[in-house]
This record gives C-alpha cells, structure tokens and sequence, in this order.
C-alpha cells in the first residue's frame, strides 16, 4: 500500500477526539491497522472493478417466480366455521384482548 494513503495513529486521534471517544495509544495504533487493512482491500477491489465488468447486486441473477393470480376453489363460511371453538352470526369468536366493552 502506498505511503501516502495510510492513515496514521494521529489522523485516528484527531478523528477519535473529534467523536468524543476517549482511546489508548494501543488502542489507537490498532484501529489505524484496521482502517489501513480495509482500505487496502478497497484498492484491491479497485483495480479488478473495470469498465467492462457490469455492476451486480447479486453473484447469481435472480428473477422473481410467480404463479398466475387465478380463483381457485374456496371453502364456505360454513366450511371455514366448521371446525372454530366458537362462532356467532358467521364470524369466528375470539376472546377480547384490548378490555373494551
């Protein structure tokens, strides 16, 4: 990785006391390997990513499966009521669960 792209303790010290977040000098050199980790990655990307190589959101494409919106067979309100703990006027009964009256 380049010199100057490396982000120092310092930078992430500047940037922790900006954040009010109190850090370490440890923790501060670590969190400066990580960023400079990432970004190295970044750049690896970078350089395959051309012009030629369309963007995907997905490795795999993918397309939505549907089935035709068709009327099928349905049950009666007699037949959906048939086997409910209890019914009044052709609704299902339910207990109350708000307290309403």
């Amino acid at each position: 990785m380049p010199e100057q792209s490396a982000i120092t303790s310092e930078e992430v010290a500047h940037l922790a006391q900006l954040a009010r977040i109190a850090m370490d000098d440890e923790e501060l050199a670590a969190l400066a390997g990580d960023l400079n980790h990432i970004l190295g990655n970044v750049a690896r990307v970078a350089e395959v990513a051309t012009d030629d190589v369309p963007a995907t959101s997905h490795p795999i494409a993918l397309r939505n499966v549907m089935r035709p919106d068709t009327v099928g067979e349905t049950l009666t309100a007699e037949q959906a009521l048939s086997n409910a703990p209890a019914d009044d006027e052709g609704k299902f009964l339910v207990p109350q669960i708000l307290g309403e009256e």
